[in-house]
């Protein structure tokens, strides 16, 4: 059983002999016992340790007030950059604005060449090929929503139609969110069943995100079981929100998920991502949220493979700061692209 982590020390535990990551066309982890039914997922998730509200957020907020030196923000800043799935998700999206995305994640500063790419380009599944075309030839990968994102309300068959439809084009990454009134009704096996679809129609070629909407989890103790539920389905990433509600990713949730993902390796050998997104605007945040990282999950989590930022603005803010650590100078926003 994980032991509660939310007023832990700060130090990690050490990996287990043998860490993998959890692509595959199946979960690879020792739990598979526990989601042989309903009853006995359910007796699993209820029977992870309580949240501790007040030190989860004060602990948060304390790590939040971490100060670091010059030659750690340049190397933190440009670390950020190489985190964020820079993003759009709206029903105004065209051809020439993903392409113009996919040019600035490529390239985010087309007056400097150290400036490293972004890590992804998220869009809709129409909007893959697209992507995929802008960043050609590049390391930056092409990140798809589906599911019918961002509500989730459609049939299993809807769902995985839009699945395929994503990693057919090409989509490197598919980010699925969770039938929430199922989780909150207690139909955990349900939503078991149906990330394990989704993770099988993504095959080994795409890496899977899966999407809680913490927001609309109501409670911590909450979203501790829909990480573990995450995980024990095969996610690849653990990911806050949409950016299509009002409460997103904050400090204390990412945090609740980072000691998750954490014990989960301790106990499965799997390593998992995380995500939060929405709501991260500032370098200032996302330096705190790496942190976070570095302080709970350990080192290990410090790569654009286990850990992103959702965001859309949040990379312009990351240049800006950049470029003042750089010339001593705040250029302002008309000194970056728009997005």
């Amino acid at each position: 059983m994980p032991t509660s982590a939310s007023t832990e020390a700060d130090a990690s535990p050490a990996p287990p002999t043998s860490v993998t990551s959890a692509t595959s066309a199946r979960p690879a982890h020792g739990l598979a016992d526990v989601t042989a039914s309903d009853s006995t997922l359910r007796r699993f998730l209820h029977g992870l340790p309580g949240v501790d509200t007040v030190g989860l957020e004060a602990r948060a907020a304390s790590l939040g007030t971490r100060s670091i030196k010059t030659t750690a923000k340049a190397y933190a800043l440009d670390l950020a950059i190489s985190m964020v799935d820079l993003t759009t998700l709206e029903g105004a999206d065209t051809p020439g604005k993903v392409r113009a995305l996919g040019a600035k994640a490529v390239r985010p500063d087309p007056t400097d060449r150290t400036a490293p790419a972004a890590a992804a380009v998220c869009v809709y599944p129409d909007m893959v090929p697209t992507a995929k075309a802008a960043v050609a030839g590049s390391a930056v990968k092409v990140a798809s929503v589906a599911t019918a994102f961002p509500a989730g309300r459609a049939s299993l068959a809807v769902k995985l139609a839009d699945v395929r439809e994503a990693v057919t084009a090409g989509a490197d990454e598919v980010d699925m969110v969770i039938d929430r009134g199922a989780f909150l009704a207690g139909h955990y096996l349900k939503v078991y069943d149906e990330i394990t679809a989704v993770r099988e129609a993504c095959g080994t070629s795409a890496r899977l995100k899966v999407i809680f909407e913490t927001g609309e989890l109501s409670t911590y103790d909450n979203i501790r079981r829909a990480s573990w539920l995450g995980m024990l389905a095969g996610a690849d990433f653990i990911k806050t929100s949409t950016g299509k509600v009002a409460v997103n990713a904050t400090p204390a949730n990412t945090l609740l998920m980072l000691e998750a993902v954490r014990d989960f390796r301790a106990q499965a050998g799997v390593q998992v991502g995380v995500k939060p997104a929405g709501g991260i605007r500032t370098a200032k945040d996302a330096i705190k949220f790496l942190v976070l990282v570095n302080e709970t999950a350990g080192g290990d989590w410090l790569d654009n493979h286990w850990f992103r930022f959702g965001a859309s603005s949040l990379l312009n803010d990351l240049l800006m700061q950049r470029q003042k650590l750089a010339t001593g100078r705040y250029s302002g926003p008309d000194y970056v692209t728009v997005d």
